[in-house]
């Protein structure tokens, strides 16, 4: 009988983590959701249903690297492998760059950025020593397109999208793989409070000149499911030979500029 793959999700408490979470769980995974807020994972737990047994959740924080290296070590130990890892986990503080306060601009760069890939590595060696694996992070349309009113937000996906191109081509010898997925505006928390800090839903569905957005062309926002689909397809062998790609999926909101 073959051994049931096991996938690590962070950021699984809410919006894109938590619907790739149950996305995992109906495929028959084994899934440990990392969040910070226990109240959120106990909710994500009761969702779960019939599929609770196969979930395990984590109240952690993703700058913790020697706590997570260190539940990571157990969980190896436990399941015998970790076969995906979806890094989803992100912080947002809008406003003008101009405007932004030191503090604000190292609390998302060290998040978005430097905490995603340093949780990612110790995943990363481990699915090399095994020679195989799949790795997707979530990124931004933000991180190929400049964008006004996102503080440091964008630079923070940009950094973490090439971050996870070098190293796609790092672990290409091992046979693992290592994808971006780039939402542009989805329907989550964090678009709506994106939203009330910039232009509202009509300046992104139709576009504003006065902060450069274009619109979106298919003239909706993304459902957390359009991401999740797309999730699923890059961690699953339908997708063996797709590796180093950052996908936006916006609805052609930054048409070719990425």
């Amino acid at each position: 009988m073959d051994r049931m793959r096991t996938a690590i999700v962070t950021g699984a408490s809410q919006g894109i983590g938590k619907d790739i979470v149950l996305g995992l769980l109906r495929e028959g995974c084994q899934v440990i959701a990392i969040g910070r807020a226990e109240d959120k994972l106990d909710r994500l737990r009761a969702e779960a249903g019939t599929a609770a047994p196969r979930l395990h959740c984590a109240a952690l924080d993703i700058a913790d690297t020697a706590a997570f290296e260190t539940a990571l070590e157990g969980w190896i130990t436990r399941f015998g492998g970790i076969d995906q890892l979806v890094n989803a986990a992100g912080v947002l503080e809008p406003g003008r760059l101009l405007d932004a306060a030191p503090g604000a601009l190292r609390r998302v760069v060290e998040t978005n950025f430097i905490a995603t890939l340093e949780l990612t590595l110790p995943v990363a060696r481990h699915m090399a020593g095994r020679r195989k694996g799949s790795i997707v992070t979530i990124g931004s349309n933000s991180g190929t397109t400049p964008r006004v009113g996102l503080g440091a937000y964008p630079a923070s996906k940009a950094a973490v999208i090439h971050a996870m191109k070098c190293l796609g081509l790092e672990l290409a010898e091992y046979g693992v793989r290592c994808n971006v997925v780039s939402p542009g505006s989805t329907n989550t928390e964090m678009q709506r409070q994106t939203q009330a800090a910039t232009t509202g839903l009509d300046g992104v569905l139709n576009g504003d000149p006065a902060t450069w957005r274009l619109g979106i062309p298919l003239r909706r926002l993304a459902e957390v499911a359009d991401v999740t689909d797309l999730v699923l397809f890059l961690l699953s062998d339908r997708a063996r030979h797709i590796t180093m790609e950052n996908i936006v999926i916006d609805g052609g909101a930054t048409l070719g500029t990425r």
